[in-house]
C-alpha cells in the first residue's frame, strides 16, 4: 500500500505467510458478494427463483454479514481473532457446499445466509491479525494494502471467476470452489496465525440483540419500498429499524465497554472513511450487478466473454488498492478521498453511453475510472480503521469499518438496483426481470427489443445516482472538519 518492499524492514517469514493465509478468506468473502452476479441467468433457468427469491439470493448474505460485523469484531477481541477465524472459516465451508448442491430457492437462501453469518467473522479477525503481524507501522501499511487489494479485488474478480466457471460447469461451481481454498486456512492457520484476545469484560448481549435488531429492519424497509413501492409493511419496518438503532446509540454512550465507540466518529477522517465505504460499495454493487445483466441480456453475450470485459476493472481495483496510502502522503487524506470520489463518479456517469445496439467502449471505460477511485478508496479506509484504535480494540473498529462496506453492498443491490427495476417495469407489460421477458417474448421481436430498452433506461438512472451520491459524498470530505491525517497514520 505504501510502496515498500516488507523484505527491506526484515519482516520475519512467517508474518509472511501468515498474511498470504488471511488473505485467502478476505478474497472468498467480497468474491462471494459479487460472484452470483454473473450466474444469475443461470441459476434462475435451473431454479426457477421468483423475483422476490432472486433478490433474496442475492441479498441476504450482504445483510447478516452487515447486521453481525459489528458483533463478530466484538467477540472476536475477546474470546481470541484465530479462534473466531477458524470458527467462521469452518461455517462459511459447509454453507458453501449446501449452497452449491441446494435443490431449491429456499434451500439456496438459507446457505446463503449461513455464509453471512461465517462470513462476518472473517473480516474483522483477519484485518486485526494483520495488524499484530506487522507491528512495524510501514510494514503494517503495505500489508493493509495488499489485504485491501485482494478484499476489494476480490469483488471485481468474482464476476469473472463466476464467468469462467459458468463456460465449463455448472451454477454450483460458483460456491464450491471456496472448499478448496478454506481447507488450506484451515490446515495451516493454527501453526502461522497468533492468538490474540483483549482483556475487555462480556460482550453486552442486549447491544448485539439491538444492533442486529435496527440494521435489519431498515435495511428491509427501503429494499421493500424501492422494489414495491412505499406500503405499510415497508414503513414499519423502517420505522422499528430506526427506533432499535436510537435506543442501539443511546445504550453505548452509557456502557463502559461499548460495542460501538461513538467517539470515533467524532474524528473527521474516520467519519469521511465510513461515509465514502458505504457510499462506493453502494455505487460498485449497482453498477457491477446491471452491467453484468446489460452484458448478457441485452447484448447477447454469454458469462465467459461478459467476464473478459470486467478485467480492465478488476486490474485497476487490485493495482490503486496497493498504492492508496502511497496516493495520501502525496495529497493529503482529504485530497486523496476527494480524487477518489470524484473518479468513481466520473466511471458511472460514462456508463450512460450505454445502449441497446452498442457502447461496450464506454462500458470499459467508464468501469475502468471508476476502478481507479474504488481502490484507492477502500485501502484508505482499511488504513483509517486500523490505525484509529488501541490494538486491543482493533476487532471492534474494523467491525465498523467492515460493515460499512456490507451495508453499502446490500443497498447498492437493494436500492440502485431495485430503482432499476422499478425504471424497467414502467416501461411497457414485461414480466418482473428482463431475462424472464425475453424468454417468454419468443419471436416477438419487438416485443424484446422495448424490454432492453427499458432496463437500459433502469440502469442509467440507477447508475447516475449512484455517480450523485459519490459527488456528495466528495463534497462532504472536502469540507469535513481537519482531523489526523493519513499521514501520520501510515
Amino acid at each position: 500500500m505504501t510502496g515498500i518492499d516488507t523484505r527491506e524492514i526484515a519482516v520475519p517469514r512467517r508474518a509472511r505467510l501468515g498474511l498470504a493465509v488471511l488473505i485467502l478468506p478476505v478474497l472468498l468473502v467480497s468474491m462471494d458478494m459479487s460472484v452470483l452476479f454473473l450466474a444469475m441467468p443461470t441459476l434462475t433457468s435451473a431454479l426457477d427463483p421468483t423475483a422476490t427469491e432472486q433478490l433474496w439470493i442475492l441479498d441476504i448474505y450482504g445483510f447478516l454479514i452487515a447486521g453481525l460485523l459489528i458483533t463478530m469484531g466484538n467477540l472476536g477481541d475477546r474470546i481470541g481473532r484465530r479462534t473466531i477465524l477458524l470458527a467462521g472459516a469452518s461455517v462459511f465451508g459447509a454453507a458453501s457446499v449446501l449452497a452449491a448442491f441446494a435443490p431449491n430457492p429456499a434451500v439456496l437462501i438459507a446457505a446463503r445466509a449461513l455464509m453471512g453469518v461465517g462470513g462476518a467473522t472473517l473480516l474483522p479477525s483477519s484485518l486485526s491479525l494483520v495488524s499484530v503481524l506487522f507491528p512495524e507501522p510501514r510494514a503494517r501499511g503495505t500489508a493493509i494494502g495488499i489485504w485491501t487489494a485482494f478484499f476489494a479485488g476480490g469483488s471485481a474478480v468474482g464476476p469473472i471467476l463466476g464467468g469462467l466457471l459458468l463456460h465449463q460447469f455448472w451454477w454450483g461451481a460458483v460456491f464450491l470452489i471456496n472448499t478448496p481454498v478454506l481447507l488450506v486456512l484451515l490446515v495451516l492457520g493454527p501453526f502461522v496465525l497468533p492468538e490474540q484476545r483483549s482483556g475487555r469484560g462480556p460482550l453486552d448481549l442486549p447491544s448485539v440483540a439491538l444492533s442486529i435488531g435496527g440494521i435489519l429492519p431498515v435495511v428491509y424497509g427501503v429494499k421493500r419500498a424501492a422494489a414495491s413501492g412505499v406500503d405499510v409493511a415497508a414503513v414499519l419496518a423502517a420505522v422499528v429499524g430506526v427506533v432499535v438503532l436510537v435506543a442501539f446509540v443511546r445504550r453505548q454512550r452509557v456502557l463502559d465497554e461499548p460495542l460501538v465507540d461513538l467517539s470515533l466518529f467524532r474524528r473527521g477522517l474516520f467519519s469521511v472513511a465510513i461515509g465514502s465505504s458505504t457510499v462506493g460499495m453502494m455505487s460498485l454493487a449497482g453498477m457491477s450487478y446491471l452491467t453484468s445483466v446489460y452484458l448478457q441480456s441485452v447484448t447477447g453475450r454469454d458469462a465467459l466473454a461478459a467476464a473478459v470485459l470486467g478485467i480492465p476493472q478488476a486490474a485497476v481495483v487490485f493495482a490503486c488498492s496497493m498504492s492508496g496510502a502511497r496516493v495520501a502522503r502525496r495529497l493529503g487524506a482529504r485530497a486523496a478521498f476527494v480524487l477518489a470520489l470524484g473518479a468513481a463518479a466520473l466511471g458511472n456517469l460514462l456508463l450512460l453511453g450505454l445502449g441497446v445496439d452498442g457502447g461496450v467502449g464506454w462500458y470499459v471505460a467508464g468501469s475502468t475510472i471508476a476502478g481507479l477511485g474504488y481502490g484507492v478508496m477502500f485501502t484508505l479506509v482499511s488504513e483509517v480503521s486500523v490505525s484509529s484504535v488501541p490494538p486491543e480494540r482493533a476487532g471492534s473498529a474494523v467491525g465498523i469499518s467492515e460493515t460499512s462496506f456490507e451495508l453499502g453492498n446490500a443497498l447498492g443491490l437493494s436500492l440502485l438496483g431495485s430503482l432499476a427495476a422499478l425504471v424497467f417495469r414502467s416501461g411497457g407489460e414485461f414480466a418482473s426481470t428482463l431475462g424472464e421477458t425475453v424468454e417468454r417474448a419468443g419471436s416477438d421481436t419487438g416485443l424484446v427489443r422495448a424490454a432492453r430498452e427499458a432496463f437500459v433506461t433502469g440502469m442509467h438512472a440507477a447508475t447516475t445516482v449512484g455517480a450523485g451520491l459519490l459527488a456528495v459524498m466528495a463534497v462532504v470530505a472536502l469540507v469535513a472538519p481537519r482531523s489526523a491525517d493519513v499521514r501520520r497514520a501510515a
